[in-house]
């Protein structure tokens, strides 16, 4: 059992409490989306023109805020980047895979969700989200076991994304790729030895599975999906960072898409 105070304790905390997020243009994407704050914190004396704007939108929220010291925010910060600025907030909720496809429905577009197979690493999750969001996906489904959650350290990485993107969480990985199979999705496995990703038709409903940091997409995942996407490398290392990749191959879905 983790003692409290301890670094696991406090983001255990922030998952299913309270969510610290720190630095300016997280703090102000999390304000632009309506998320509850239970405090804001500012540097006192810094009236830059973002310092500004994060007042601005507090005001316009009617969230409270306190200015207070470098020291303090140092002392109160997990990460040592605050930017002079963090904000407590309610902890980040997930959402279901039903908002996932709403959200498609409400912009009139074919579903695009990211998978993650296990994905470990906070820093590469919140990457990920953060490409989801910026890329027009409309959401990203990760495994209840054996994977990062939406930690404090992932809404920081995500530097905003999680206020705007739906991020649902599930027991049974496969059994979800099947669910989605029979609502009209193509599952498209990222693989190096799958085809060349520009030669596969991913212009349709499409979910982009992504595996785990060292071992890719488990075996029984990959049997469950349709088509498997390579990236094409020219150096002499063979790989990508599953957070890189996934980037990689969701802007080849978009331009497909775009083009059609």
């Amino acid at each position: 059992m983790n003692k409290p105070g301890t670094k696991r304790n406090r983001e255990s905390e922030a998952q299913t409490e309270s969510a610290q997020i720190e630095g300016r243009r997280a703090v102000l994407e999390a304000l632009r989306a309506k998320r509850a704050f239970n405090r804001l914190y500012l540097l006192d004396g810094s009236h830059d023109a973002p310092m500004e704007t994060l007042r601005r939108e507090a005001k316009k929220n009617g969230v409270d805020v306190q200015y207070v010291t470098k020291e303090r925010l140092d002392q109160m910060s997990e990460r040592g980047h605050h930017q002079g600025v963090i904000a407590l907030c309610a902890a980040q909720a997930y959402a279901s895979v039903e908002d996932i496809f709403a959200r498609a429905e409400e912009r009139n577009e074919k579903p695009f969700i990211f998978l993650l197979d296990n994905i470990e690493d906070p820093h590469n999750l919140g990457a990920i989200i953060r490409t989801a969001c910026v890329c027009g996906a409309h959401g990203v489904i990760i495994p209840k076991n054996r994977a990062a959650g939406l930690t404090a350290t992932v809404e920081k990485a995500a530097a905003g994304a999680l206020s705007h993107l739906p991020v649902a969480r599930v027991t049974n990985l496969t059994q979800t790729i099947e669910t989605l199979k029979e609502r009209g999705l193509w599952m498209v496995c990222a693989d190096m030895d799958g085809k060349p990703m520009t030669s596969l038709d991913l212009k349709g409903a499409v979910g982009l599975v992504i595996g785990n940091e060292g071992s890719g997409v488990s075996p029984l995942v990959k049997q469950h999906c349709d088509l498997t996407a390579s990236i094409p490398v020219r150096g002499e290392i063979s790989s990508l960072n599953a957070s890189v990749a996934a980037g990689v191959l969701a802007y080849e879905i978009l331009r497909q898409r775009e083009a059609s």
